[in-house]
């Protein structure tokens, strides 16, 4: 099955209105970040390379097939790979974000975190949207090393954090992508606010409930 160009045409502008929405608040800058939205064919919309998220024009957002190669606009951001990788090992996942959000660079940049879950459950929303943060070890942007270190962790996290570098983040749709991007956003600012407080998160117990109540995608 495959949607019509309406359809396709649609999603490259929801593509569009996301990434200046998040360019005017200043989450992502210059050409930095990307978004891709799985279509049904098996190949996926995807930002181009060099693009900045605030003046996304839809006809050029690049169109993939199931094999990664380029259908129509322009080539397809450096870090393809990590989309793909996402979009590959979570099947439910309708679209990825990435950014370079500056908290959550931050937290990336810390020493001492836990690399198998960067921040703590602060919040219930945190968790319904995100879950658990695992570190992907830092490599060169456009690495395509990069692609194989986040696949080994997709399959279990629709969050990943790299390390000196940003979020990654898979969603149900593009909307729940964005969302849960906003929030690992400010969690991550409420993590170095109340750094060196002993802040009090939720219980394994609370968070196994919200897993049960709100799965992810």
């Amino acid at each position: 099955m495959s949607q019509s160009p309406h359809e396709i045409n649609r999603l490259r502008e929801q593509i569009a209105l996301h990434g200046k929405s998040l360019f005017d608040r200043g989450l992502t800058m210059g050409s930095s970040g990307n978004i891709s939205q799985r279509l049904e064919d098996g190949g996926c919309l995807m930002t181009p390379t060099n693009a900045c998220l605030g003046r996304l024009d839809p006809a050029r957002i690049t169109r993939l097939d199931a094999q990664g190669r380029v259908l129509d606009g322009d080539a397809p951001t450096k870090e393809h790979f990590l989309h793909r990788a996402m979009l590959e090992e979570r099947p439910s996942a309708g679209a990825i974000v990435h950014l370079h959000s500056t908290h959550s660079v931050a937290v990336s940049c810390l020493p001492d975190i836990n690399p198998c879950d960067c921040i703590p459950p602060l919040t219930a929303y945190y968790v319904m949207r995100v879950g658990t943060l695992p570190l992907v070890p830092y490599h060169v942007p456009g690495d395509e090393r990069l692609g194989d270190a986040v696949r080994g962790l997709a399959g279990q996290h629709s969050a990943v954090l790299l390390a000196n570098h940003g979020p990654v983040v898979a969603g149900k749709n593009l909307d729940a992508a964005v969302y849960a991007t906003e929030e690992l956003e400010e969690t991550a600012k409420l993590f170095l606010l109340l750094r060196g407080t002993n802040p009090r998160g939720l219980t394994p117990e609370q968070v196994d409930e919200l897993n049960a109540r709100y799965p992810r995608d």
